[in-house]
């Protein structure tokens, strides 16, 4: 018997861990990036969290410096 659940809730704030997984970087260059705020982050009480924008943002970021450089 399959349970059904409500829609689905896209994902607005990701961690650390799930942004480097999403950008195939390692963990401590994710907190790098995040110290040279090249993604923007929010504390939320103790936790950091990363909009899912900001890493979408850093991720066009790359790819048009990559361009321009060519």
């Amino acid at each position: 018997m399959s349970q059904q659940s409500g829609p689905a809730i896209a994902r607005v704030f990701l961690t650390a861990e799930e942004v480097a997984e999403a950008l195939q970087i390692g963990r401590t260059r994710v907190f790098t990036l995040l110290a040279a705020r090249e993604i923007t982050s929010v504390k939320i009480g103790n936790l950091r969290r990363i909009p899912v924008d900001a890493v979408h943002e850093y991720a066009m970021r790359l790819v048009q410096l990559e361009r321009e450089a060519s």
